[in-house]
């Protein structure tokens, strides 16, 4: 067939049908799928062919005339298929089609880098290097159909909120969190950071859109290799006005629980899923340690951590082991959290701060901000960091800053919790690390 015919059956015949929507109430009627070519297997007189599109997969078969162009077709070639929906003897589906009309939209070139139906295993760089391919197969295209369908459950539970979505600068002048681990480069003859965060803008925000929430990439310059840190990370992060971290946790609470419950509805195959329904329950709250009863514990256990020390990988295993799912870690010590945390009035050693963890796995962070200037830039010096290089953050406390508080959830890391995969690579489309820059 000339490309000119190629292109014209194409463009007179396109899809009627994903095949996710084939069923036997169709049988009979002619019909235009279009797909990939998974498997194909010739017995003689019959060809099967197994075609797959993003909804699932379907068996056609070739008799007579266009038994030797299927014969030719390479596995993952594109291709459209018409033909008449008919009864299948197959065990894994009521129906089948009768191929009446068959195009090559594009032939796969073998040796493919990968198999694209994951029955043969590659690592994960080579898998990543292919990563449109590795998406063919089901069980690593339906984490990215999970991820989704959550991105969309978070972004209701804060609407109905009262949360407005907001989108923050990557490109930056001030690093947000005074910290090292930023990317600078050269912008038009002066420093510039990629973004680590959203911290200072939706601070500034609140004073007059009262709750906003941003879902968005965020970069950190941590020469890490763990199966948890990437360069580039997505975010999602709340700053709500007049509440504090007690609300904003119940905010965490809430949109975990909801997301959890909606997913494991549509994803009812996956067991991580129904774990994690079944651990939360209907009416169950997540639990809440304080990092003093943390300590506690380890020291119960042999593991001697001094009030004021950040908690290892380690403890954070052992406790994980004796607090299965998710809980809270609240009250902080002041030194270990950012600038920019209350302390509190009671205990200024303690911070109104949080972190949601499961097992050791540390997914989000948050607490009551500081609102009062002079005690923002006491802390600012406390820290080692210079008042002036925060003038633009600090001239909007002198505007009517109201007591706020809010969180960053690392979105990557509960898409790990959520499928149970090890490997934070697993979750995200195209990764950035330490050694990775391509595709």
């Amino acid at each position: 067939m000339s490309i000119k015919n190629r292109r014209d059956m194409l463009h007179n015949n396109q899809r009627s049908h994903y095949i996710g929507q084939l069923n036997e109430s169709l049988t009979g009627r002619r019909v235009f799928v279009a797909g990939w070519v998974e498997d194909i297997r010739d017995i003689g007189r019959l060809v099967f062919v197994i075609l797959r599109d993003s909804t699932g997969s379907i068996q056609a078969v070739a008799r007579g005339q266009h038994l030797n162009q299927v014969k030719e077709i390479s596995r993952q070639s594109s291709v459209v298929i018409g033909g008449s929906i008919r009864k299948s003897d197959a065990r894994d589906s009521p129906i089948e089609i009768g191929i009446e009309e068959i195009v090559v939209a594009s032939r796969a070139a073998y040796p493919l880098p990968i198999d694209g139906t994951g029955r043969v295993s590659s690592s994960m760089d080579k898998r990543i290097d292919s990563r449109a391919l590795d998406l063919r197969n089901p069980s690593v295209s339906g984490i990215f159909k999970l991820r989704g369908l959550v991105l969309s459950s978070i972004r209701e539970s804060l609407l109905t909120k009262g949360f407005l979505e907001v989108n923050t600068p990557k490109i930056i002048g001030t690093a947000s969190e005074g910290g090292a681990n930023l990317f600078g480069f050269d912008y038009f003859k002066r420093k510039a950071y990629l973004a680590q965060s959203p911290q200072l803008y939706k601070e500034e925000l609140i004073i007059s859109l009262d709750r906003v929430f941003e879902i968005g990439p965020y970069f950190r310059s941590e020469k890490s290799h763990t199966v948890r840190h990437l360069s580039e990370f997505t975010s999602v992060d709340i700053e709500a006005a007049f509440v504090d971290y007690e609300f904003t946790m119940s905010i965490l609470e809430g949109l975990v629980k909801g997301v959890v419950r909606k997913v494991s509805g549509a994803f009812s195959d996956l067991a991580p899923l129904r774990d994690l329904a079944l651990k939360l329950g209907s009416n169950g709250s997540i639990e809440k340690l304080t990092y003093k009863q943390c300590l506690e514990e380890l020291w119960n256990n042999g593991e001697k951590i001094e009030f004021g020390a950040d908690l290892t990988d380690s403890s954070l295993r052992l406790l994980g082991e004796r607090h299965t799912g998710f809980y809270f870690i609240t009250d902080w010590p002041t030194e270990l959290k950012p600038f920019y945390i209350q302390d509190k009035r009671q205990d200024p050693e303690l911070s109104e701060s949080f972190d949601l963890q499961y097992g050791y796995l540390e997914l989000a962070s948050g607490g009551t901000r500081l609102h009062d200037k002079e005690r923002l830039q006491a802390r600012l010096e406390q820290k080692g960091l210079r008042p002036e290089n925060f003038a633009d953050h600090l001239k909007v406390f002198d505007w009517g800053m109201p007591p706020h508080a809010g969180w960053g959830l690392g979105f990557d890391r509960f898409m790990m919790v959520l499928t149970d995969c090890q490997n934070i690579r697993e979750v995200v489309l195209f990764p950035r690390d330490v050694e990775r820059l391509h595709p």
